[in-house]
């Protein structure tokens, strides 16, 4: 008996028995699964186990890959959807549309039972799923698109009025992609279309229409800051507006459309923040839908406008809720290289200055390493600050010139970040616009000169260069190549060993600290064991971390993860983090371990997803692109590191977790422990203390007046020669020098190097409780 003959007597006949086929199920064509599923969604709660088991299985391959649907199956499912409703007492539309978007051949006369769904659906006034109810009302005829236009339109708002006179235009098909788009919480959705929200924007009704009804809601968000609307805690649009705006937003995003930016950075401000001076904002709602919409289709115009009302947010917490979702953001950006590279120049000159004058004061901002900086001056002399007489008479331009400090500081943090998240992406550029529009940019070479880039010369030949401080020695400045070649962000993983060091010297020998940790930046390649396990890692397994501290972690490097707890199911979980512009996807799994003041869980498997056929698929590790697989467990020691309770120096006296404290607080150092370990090499003959400092492994050894120490690599523990006692230095009581050059930032290593520093001069020490430790070690 054939996969599909045993499936469907499995889903039709009560008396047949089979197991549920799992590992079979990638074998059914696109074309079968979709013949399977009105079946499928026919076994209701009366099912035998063996019916619901298979039901199961084939519902869930049909979230994993798109079924495609003959007309004979589309009418199936129809038929399924009308058949369950007394059984269900409710309607998934949604599968409705589904197989109507994948349907294989001429529509199948759907009428009857599509007026039988929507008369269904307004006897309940279920109005859930707008643009499917609006797509089966179409269907249906006789009156039931202009009843459910009626109803649709009743407290939704003037912008939703004005979609639902707009779509009940649309043909059918047009409305299900609206709804494949924007109505993704059926818990049949299969996998999305391809270039699903393009398809929507290629409609020229709609693109007109999301233009209206942004200025629309900019108009009204500004007549309630000037007081023409009376002001309503998160009252400013509808629920169904806020939906409406957040497609037109997106229809906008993706055609990017050059009237956006102007009318975001109105809009934006306006939903922000109240006109009173109330804590709360005048749509929260509308906020984070348009945070929504740029992480599925960002612009940097966007990002920035979005970090800029960030700051100025009054309401506690949703400042968080935004840095959460902005991580998401600057990934999608990085995968969108033909918007990522633009910004604006806000009048700057060549060389990085704005100039302006008030009176007899001339105000200068400069782009420097660490943002724009705002000095003033008068004949030539530079004053501290803005003169009284200034504030006094040109306010409006210290404002002005405020916040162009500020929006520039913004503009190039969105910057660093979605060339970061590009590493997975391995996002490559024109050399002729990436030589105009970053590296000759006014502001955008604060940033690109201090990265490594590499320009292809030669097919497959790369040449590595530092734009800001020229490139090794021996490599010449900017190479002359065609304004086609391709040029990207340098890796270490791409390198050998040799010119990582090379590089990693030069910028510490400049003092040159780059954006983000690029040539110091760890790298993970696989491992024997790793090939062993074949689809699983356990390098980062059985560690004992601070779970709340882990789970703010992911939230804030965008990872998900359902927040643990000691219920049914609740206690184990696997954060995800989708990567390569949405190509791979990582999975961490973990277990609560205690409840408590002080949860801890557990840590355990890393695994791969590859995405295939529109669905996820696990990969052998082997085939996952290694600069996918070091970025991604890169995190994951992150993760690890900062929440062990290893990093913890007050755990020493804890319980049955002593031993696993002992074990991982001085054990073997991670990658980023090794790259820690390189940083130290380089920057401790710098400093006064060099002569009483050493390595030995994974330690560094310090030579005090009272006794030697061995400060671990990793956990930055301390135990004191002969015995290894060990030696509690809670970090605030450390010191440390702001002289220091650190060439990335890293709370470890400034923790090492104030300890070192510290023990060093130890007969200094007045802490009694350091002290007193040091002399019963002694």
């Amino acid at each position: 008996m054939d996969l599909v003959t045993r499936l469907t007597r499995a889903l039709t006949d009560p008396e047949f028995e089979t197991d549920a086929p799992y590992a079979e199920l990638p074998r059914l064509s696109d074309v079968q699964l979709g013949s399977l599923l009105p079946l499928a969604y026919r076994v209701g709660a009366t099912g035998t186990p063996t019916m619901t088991r298979v039901r199961f299985a084939v519902e869930g391959e049909g979230r994993e890959r798109p079924a495609r649907y003959t007309p004979e199956a589309c009418r199936a499912m129809f038929d399924a959807l009308v058949a369950q409703l007394e059984e269900r007492d409710a309607a998934d539309l949604g599968r409705a549309v589904a197989s109507l978007l994948r349907c294989t051949g001429p529509r199948p006369d759907l009428a009857v039972p599509s007026r039988a769904l929507v008369a269904f659906r307004l006897e309940k006034d279920d109005l859930r799923q707008p643009y499917a109810l609006l797509a089966v009302a179409a269907l249906a005829g006789d009156g039931s698109l202009r009843e459910v236009r009626e109803r649709l339109g009743r407290g939704g708002g003037p912008i939703a009025v004005d979609e639902s006179g707009l779509v009940a235009g649309l043909a059918p098909d047009e409305l299900a992609l609206l709804s494949e788009a924007a109505e993704r919480d059926g818990y049949g959705a299969p996998p999305p279309l391809p270039d699903l929200w393009r398809r929507i924007a290629d409609i020229p009704a709609y693109a007109a229409f999301a233009r209206r009804a942004l200025e629309a809601a900019t108009e009204r968000a500004e007549a309630i800051q000037a007081g023409r609307i009376p002001y309503k805690a998160d009252g400013a649009y509808t629920d169904r507006e806020v939906a409406v705006l957040g497609c037109a937003a997106r229809v906008a995003l993706v055609r990017d459309e050059p009237w956006l930016p102007d009318l975001l950075d109105r809009l934006l401000p306006a939903v922000t923040v109240a006109p009173t001076t109330a804590k709360t904002l005048p749509s929260q709602a509308l906020l984070y839908e348009l945070v929504r919409a740029a992480q599925e289709h960002p612009t940097p115009e966007l990002v920035t406008a979005i970090r800029t009302v960030r700051t100025s947010v009054r309401h506690a917490g949703v400042p968080k809720t935004l840095d959460r979702m902005l991580k998401k953001v600057d990934a999608a950006l990085a995968a969108r290289t033909d918007v990522a590279l633009r910004l604006p120049t806000l009048g700057f000159d060549a060389d990085g200055v704005l100039r302006r004058t008030a009176g007899d004061h001339r105000a200068l901002v400069t782009v420097t390493d660490s943002g724009a900086v705002l000095t003033w001056s008068k004949d030539g002399r530079p004053l501290r600050g803005a003169p009284a007489a200034v504030r006094r008479d040109h306010g409006g331009l210290v404002k002005e010139l405020r916040e162009l400090v500020k929006r520039v500081g913004v503009q190039l943090g969105t910057l660093a970040r979605a060339l970061e998240a590009g590493f997975t992406v391995d996002a490559v550029h024109p050399y002729g616009r990436w030589r105009t529009e970053l590296a000759g940019h006014p502001l955008a070479r604060s940033v690109v000169g201090r990265l490594i880039w590499e320009v292809e010369v030669a097919p497959g030949e790369w040449q590595a260069v530092l734009p800001g401080a020229g490139a090794l020695p021996g490599a010449g400045g900017l190479p002359d190549a065609p304004d086609g070649s391709s040029v990207r962000l340098w890796h270490p993983i791409r390198s050998d060993p040799g010119t990582v060091r090379a590089w990693r010297d030069l910028l510490t020998e400049r003092r040159i600290r780059q954006p983000f940790k690029q040539a110091f930046r760890e790298i993970y390649l696989l491992t024997p064991a790793e090939r062993e396990t074949g689809v699983y890692s356990h390098r980062f397994a059985a560690h004992l971390v601070h779970y709340r501290r882990m789970f703010a972690l992911f939230r804030a490097r965008g990872w998900t993860s359902r927040l643990l707890g000691f219920w049914d199911g609740g206690d184990q979980d696997e954060a995800v983090c989708t990567l390569a512009a949405g190509e791979w996807q990582v999975r961490f799994a973990h277990s609560l371990a205690t409840a408590g003041d002080e949860d801890l869980a557990t840590t355990d498997q890393v695994r791969f997803d590859r995405r295939a056929a529109g669905g996820w698929r696990e990969a052998p590790l082997a085939d996952v692109p290694p600069l996918v697989f070091s970025e991604a467990m890169r995190d994951v020691d992150l993760f690890v590191g900062v929440t062990s309770i290893a990093a913890d120096p007050d755990w020493t006296d804890r319980g049955a977790e002593r031993e696993y404290w002992q074990r991982a607080g001085f054990g073997e150092l991670t990658a980023s422990a090794e790259v820690r370990r390189e940083a130290l090499r380089r920057i401790v003959p710098r400093l006064a203390i060099a002569d009483r400092c050493s390595f030995d492994g994974r330690w560094m050894v310090v030579s005090g007046d009272l006794g030697t120490y061995r400060i671990h690599l990793g956990s930055a523990n301390v135990l004191m020669e002969p015995d290894d006692a060990y030696l509690c230095i809670v970090a605030s009581r450390g010191r440390s020098d702001g002289e220091v050059f650190l060439p990335f930032e890293d709370e470890r290593l400034s923790l090492i190097l104030s300890k070192a520093l510290l023990l060093a001069g130890d007969s200094g020490i007045t802490d009694p409780g350091i002290l007193g430790q040091i002399k019963r070690g002694a």
